[in-house]
């Protein structure tokens, strides 16, 4: 028979520690006693309506559903080595909230966390707006779509990934990625996309100064570019661009088509003129 613990204040050292096949419903997680790990350890549980303000409640949990929960800034590293869990409709909003977890699905979530999302695989994020300063680092297999999300070290080192439908306001994007397709989304920020690998841009707007450069693999589609000088730098791409480039320099090989490039800069001693095609109505320097 299922358990069910329900409104209940816990505050306790591992409170809940273990517990499985359990519903636990409108419970505080907070108090003097100021204990950490409340439920570590548990597997099939589900978690609706809860509020946590202490450290550490779920390590190593298997199996879990987590809805309509609040998480303050001191509830941190809220969630550490679990697998298989659903967080729907929940506000997350302590440092380090995700890290080495197996197939996390989050749904309609706001998420404050400096560091979130570090060496997960399998990850699912529907609807969601997240704000960090160093989220998805190291994490592969991963699935976005409709996420807001405002960063500044995003992305680095991820592997395996396709986003849609977002918008991304973030510094130093993509950097080292790999296998990563952007479809129909806005991405803005400085030097985006460095050092990746086989990097795709499918009808996105990108902005910033800058972006895509030393990429290799690197394809855009049916883009926009706006305050994007100094594009391309030593990359290998393959670029379709309506509208205006500021500035293409020193692209290593392929092609580049846009309606117009603002400068065009090719250093001999860097690069073979030769290896790149530009294609444009109007080059204006």
């Amino acid at each position: 028979m299922e358990k069910i613990i329900q409104d209940k204040q816990l505050d306790e050292e591992r409170a809940l520690y273990g517990v499985s096949g359990t519903k636990v419903i409108n419970c505080s997680f907070d108090g003097d006693q100021d204990g950490e790990s409340a439920l570590k350890e548990c597997s099939d549980i589900e978690i609706g309506n809860c509020f946590f303000n202490l450290r550490y409640p779920l390590w190593h949990v298997k199996k879990a559903l987590v809805r309509n929960c609040e998480m303050t800034e001191k509830c941190r590293a809220a969630l550490w080595y679990d697998s298989d869990i659903t967080i729907e409709n929940c506000k997350m909003h302590g440092i380090k909230a995700l890290r080495e977890c197996i197939n996390t699905k989050l749904i309609n979530c706001d998420v404050i966390s400096p560091e979130v999302f570090w060496k997960c695989t399998g990850i699912d994020i529907q609807s969601s707006e997240i704000q960090s300063e160093y989220p998805f680092f190291e994490s592969s297999d991963i699935h976005i779509n409709e996420m807001k999300m405002t960063g500044k070290y995003s992305f680095q080192y991820v592997e395996n990934m396709i986003i849609t439908n977002s918008v991304l306001d973030t510094k130093d994007a993509f950097w080292h990625s790999k296998n990563i397709t952007v479809t129909d989304s806005i991405v803005k920020g400085e030097y985006l996309g460095w050092y990746s690998e086989n990097l795709k841009f499918v009808r996105c707007k990108i902005i910033g100064t800058q972006p895509l450069c030393y990429c290799k693999g690197l394809v855009l589609e049916d883009c926009t570019m706006e305050e994007t000088d100094l594009s391309f730098e030593r990359s290998e791409v393959e670029a379709s661009v309506s509208g205006r480039i500021d500035s293409v320099k020193n692209p290593l090989r392929g092609y580049i088509k846009a309606d117009e490039i603002g400068e065009l800069v090719i250093e001999e001693q860097y690069v073979r003129p030769e290896d790149t095609i530009i294609c444009c109505s109007k080059i204006s320097g």
